[in-house]
């Protein structure tokens, strides 16, 4: 609308001067008849049709000085405006043309322009209004012309929005809704239309943010699943556990010395899995139960670990262990025994990927040392190592298994239990096999209890 303001404004002056133009170049015309006529000889019934003809009441050219009055009609002594076509001015014109469009040429305009035959100039008088009543009819027709113009252009605009951003934001807002309704459903989860504005980019990312929930969603009811599974399972294994430890407190009482060496310890490991399953029906109904931290030992917990997984001289897997002496850790014993047990069958079962056993080349090797006020663990193997696709994976359950049939639960086992303890299990990179990295840092010293605690000592001393 604004270009269309912008070309009426010089089109309806242009239209002024073109009016009065025509209307000098029709007297220019008869000017040119009644000259070369005889003095006399136009009759004024022919010269009124030669007036009418051009629309004006008078036509008079000057030449060489005298002023000559060619034709006329019934006219006033005195024109009450002139014009003078010879030097049209721009910004001139169009005040002109809105003064006549608003306020119109009621009166008499004397006309001027060229003359022909080497004349001074020729004039013409004629009447204003139907000057007004042209330039009216001519705006009412750009108007409509505008009018026109413009509706077809709001259709092509409201067409294109409709097929450009209405209908695409449609088909993604239904596409929503449905999802919601059925995120199940995968004919729900919208297709990017290969768009590279900020439509298609809102489509490729809801499609991506929708087959990660469809997946997650997926992922949780195979885990509710497996879970009722795994708690009807242990509930049954649980009583076949209980009967094996009733039968087992009997071994105690035979009295042959490779019994009784090994009873204790059978017993102890049918406690730890009774332990196990009790804790597993327990999951759905608690949170995972708060580690109760001790100062354990390391040397004897990965000794127990290295006899729970039968690794004894028969087996050819060398198992190399470098702890720092006396070194102990603020955790808890059963879920850290847990952590190594899991990262240590996961290194067994890498190397059986290797065939035949060879003690120089399995090997699995334990380093402890401490670092500040962290003990850090460090469990290797000469194994083949993780591979690149798992490794995005690598903690989260049913992603991080690397062997056929695996569950893929081990390592996040292991890195629950860990960050439990406020520590962190990790993959070192760069290493023969596979080497994992645990990091379990001291609990924060209590300054108040140990000051209370301080204060409790001095003072019977003191008394």
């Amino acid at each position: 609308m604004l270009a269309e303001v912008l070309i009426y404004v010089p089109s309806i002056a242009n239209f002024r001067v073109n009016w009065l133009n025509d209307r000098l170049a029709a007297a220019h015309t008869a000017a040119l008849v009644l000259e070369a006529a005889p003095s006399g000889m136009v009759p004024e019934s022919l010269a009124r049709e030669i007036l009418k003809s051009v629309g004006a009441h008078a036509v008079a050219m000057k030449m060489g000085g005298k002023r000559q009055l060619l034709a006329a009609s019934e006219v006033p002594t005195q024109a009450a405006r002139d014009i003078d076509m010879r030097s049209v001015v721009w910004h001139r014109a169009i005040s002109d043309a809105f003064h006549v469009l608003l306020f119109g040429e009621k009166d008499i305009m004397r006309v001027i322009g060229p003359a022909p035959m080497e004349g001074d100039y020729l004039e013409i008088i004629v009447d204003g209004r139907p000057l007004q009543q042209a330039m009216l009819r001519f705006s009412v027709n750009i108007l409509l012309l505008s009018l026109l113009i413009s509706g077809i252009t709001a259709m092509l605009v409201y067409f294109t929005l409709h097929r450009l951003l209405v209908r695409p934001m449609r088909r993604i807002t239904d596409k929503i809704v449905a999802f919601r309704d059925e995120p199940e459903v995968g004919d729900h989860i919208i297709k990017p239309s290969g768009r590279g504005d900020e439509i298609g980019i809102a489509e490729t990312e809801l499609g991506a943010m929708q087959r990660e929930l469809a997946s997650m969603l997926q992922q949780k009811t195979r885990l509710a699943a497996l879970g009722l599974a795994v708690s009807k399972i242990n509930h049954d294994l649980r009583n076949l556990l209980a009967s094996a430890q009733l039968i087992s407190d009997q071994l105690a009482d035979v009295p042959e010395p490779r019994v009784q060496r090994f009873a204790p310890k059978l017993m102890r490991q049918l406690e730890r899995a009774i332990a196990f399953c009790q804790s597993t029906l327990s999951y759905g109904a608690s949170p995972d139960a708060t580690p109760e931290r001790t100062q354990v030992v390391l040397e004897p917990l990965i000794e127990e670990v290295h006899e729970t997984l039968g690794l004894g001289i028969n087996v050819p897997i060398r198992w190399i262990v470098a702890v720092e002496r006396g070194l102990t850790a603020d955790a808890d014993r059963e879920q850290l025994f847990r952590v190594l047990l899991n990262l240590a069958r996961n290194a067994v079962q890498a190397l059986e990927t290797h065939g035949s056993k060879d003690p120089v080349r399995d090997q699995i090797r334990i380093v402890g040392r401490r670092e500040g006020s962290a003990v850090v663990i460090q469990m290797s193997d000469t194994g083949p190592g993780v591979p690149e696709r798992a490794k995005a994976h690598l903690f989260e359950a049913f992603h991080g298994s690397t062997r056929p049939g695996g569950a893929g639960l081990g390592l996040a086992i292991a890195a629950e239990l860990v960050r439990a303890h406020g520590g962190e299990l990790r993959l070192v990179e760069g290493t023969i096999g596979a080497t994992f990295c645990i990091r379990i840092p001291d609990r924060p010293v209590d300054l108040e209890a140990r000051r209370s605690e301080r204060a409790r000592i001095v003072t019977p001393a003191a008394e």
